[in-house]
C-alpha cells in the first residue's frame, strides 16, 4: 500500500539551517549525525506540515535562525491520494505563521486534510509518568490524525474557556455573557470528547488486528465531563461560582486523562519499566499508522526521533519490518549508522553535519 510522502522539501533560515533542499525517497530515511547536528530540527520542520506547533511545541519565533531572526520558511511537495500538493508555511519576523496550499492561503487546519504526520520523540518517553496535560495532548494529536476537524473543536473550546475564565475573574456579569460562553464551551467540548472516544476505538481495533511484536496498550479515557452539550452547559452553569473562586473551569474535557495498561500483564503503563513504556508508545504509533492506512488508503508520514537507540536489536528489526510492511515514508534519526543496518538498502541514508552553527545534509 503506497504511503503519503514528501517528494521535495526546502528549508530557509529554519533553526540551524540557512538553506536546505531534499528530494526524499519514498520509503524510510535514516538521518545520521552527532548530537546537535540538526537532525531533530529537520524532523521539526516536517512536523510543521501538519496543524499545530510541531513536535517541540515551540513558539513561532523560536523557529527562526539566529542571530538573523529574519523569519523562516518551509516548502514541500506532498504526494497523497494520487495527487501532488505544493505546501508552504512561514513566518516573517514578529508575525504570525502563514500557510499556503497549491498557491492559495489556507488555515493551518487545512494541512490535516492534505497529509497526516505522526511522531515519536524522546520527550514523550515520560508520557505515562508525568502530568495529564501531556497525555491529553498526545490523545488530541492522535485524534486529529483520524479527524482533522478535531483541531477546530480543541481551539474553539480553549478560546471559549479562556474568555469565560477572564469574565469570571474580572466581572461583573449579569450571567448572560457567561451563559453564552458556556454554550460555546459545551458545544465544542461535547464534540471534543466524542472525537477522542472515536480515536480510542479505532486505535483499539488496529491493535487487536495487528500482529506486532510490540506490547499492546489498552487505553481508556478518564473523563467525568457530561457527554452531551446540554448536560455540559448545565454543569458549567452550576459550577460558575466555584470556578470564579478557583480562577479556572473545574468541569469539562480539559480535565480528562488517558489511562493506559500493558495488556498482557495488566499493569498500568506508569508502573512499567522504561523499556516497556517506550515499547508501548511505539505500539500505539504503529497502531495509529495502521488504522490510518486502512481508513484513508495510505500510510501517514512517520517521524521517529532517536527511536532506534532505545530499542534492543530484536525490537529494532521488528520496527523496521513493520515500517516496510506499512509502506510508510518514515524519517528516523540516530548518531550511528549501525543502528539502521537491519534496513540494508531499503532506506535512504542521509548524513547531517554542523559547522559554525550551520547544518547541512550530505547531498542537499
Amino acid at each position: 500500500m503506497p504511503g503519503q510522502r514528501l517528494t521535495a522539501l526546502t528549508l530557509s533560515h529554519f533553526r540551524s539551517y540557512v538553506r536546505a533542499r531534499l528530494a526524499p525517497a519514498a520509503g524510510p530515511a535514516a538521518l545520521i549525525g552527532p548530537n546537535g547536528a540538526g537532525k531533530t530540527n529537520l524532523l521539526e520542520a516536517i512536523s510543521l506540515l501538519s496543524p499545530g506547533r510541531g513536535l517541540r511545541r515551540a513558539a513561532i519565533g523560536a523557529f527562526a535562525r539566529r542571530p538573523e531572526e529574519m523569519g523562516w520558511k518551509i516548502g514541500a511537495a506532498i504526494e497523497a491520494a494520487g495527487e501532488t500538493h505544493e505546501v508552504e508555511t512561514w513566518a516573517e519576523r514578529d508575525a504570525s505563521r502563514q500557510v499556503r496550499i497549491d498557491g492559495k492561503a489556507a488555515p493551518q487546519s487545512a494541512l490535516g486534510r492534505i497529509v497526516r504526520v505522526l511522531w515519536l520523540v524522546p520527550s514523550m518517553d515520560r508520557l505515562w509518568i508525568e502530568g495529564a496535560e501531556g497525555r491529553r495532548r498526545f490523545l488530541d494529536r492522535t485524534t486529529m490524525s483520524f479527524l482533522p476537524e478535531h483541531a477546530d473543536a480543541v481551539l474553539a473550546y480553549e478560546r471559549a474557556m479562556r474568555e469565560r475564565n477572564r469574565l469570571l475573574r474580572d466581572g461583573p456579569d449579569d450571567g448572560r455573557w457567561s451563559a453564552a460562553l458556556e454554550r460555546r464551551m459545551a458545544e465544542a467540548g461535547a464534540a471534543l470528547s466524542a472525537n477522542r472516544r472515536t480515536a480510542l476505538t479505532r486505535l483499539a481495533a488496529a491493535q487487536a488486528e495487528g500482529r506486532s511484536a510490540f506490547p499492546k496498550a489498552e487505553l481508556a479515557l478518564d473523563d467525568d465531563a457530561p457527554e452531551t452539550a446540554e448536560a455540559l452547559a448545565a454543569a458549567l452553569a452550576a459550577s460558575r461560582a466555584r470556578d470564579a473562586a478557583a480562577g479556572r473551569a473545574l468541569v469539562g474535557p480539559h480535565r480528562a486523562d488517558l489511562a493506559a495498561f500493558y495488556g498482557a500483564r495488566d499493569v498500568p503503563a506508569r508502573d512499567c519499566s522504561t523499556g516497556e513504556q517506550k515499547a508501548l508508545l511505539v505500539s500505539l504509533i504503529l497502531a495509529n499508522a495502521r488504522a490510518l492506512a486502512e481508513e484513508i488508503g495510505a500510510a501517514p508520514i512517520l517521524l521517529l526521533d532517536e527511536v532506534a537507540a532505545h530499542l534492543d536489536a530484536n525490537r529494532r528489526a521488528t520496527l523496521y519490518d513493520e515500517i516496510m510492511a506499512l509502506g510508510a515514508q518514515v524519517w528516523m534519526t540516530g548518531t550511528e549508522r549501525t543502528l539502521f543496518e537491519p534496513l540494508g538498502d531499503r532506506a535512504q541514508v542521509l548524513e547531517v553535519t554542523e559547522e559554525n552553527g550551520v547544518s547541512r545534509i550530505l547531498g542537499d
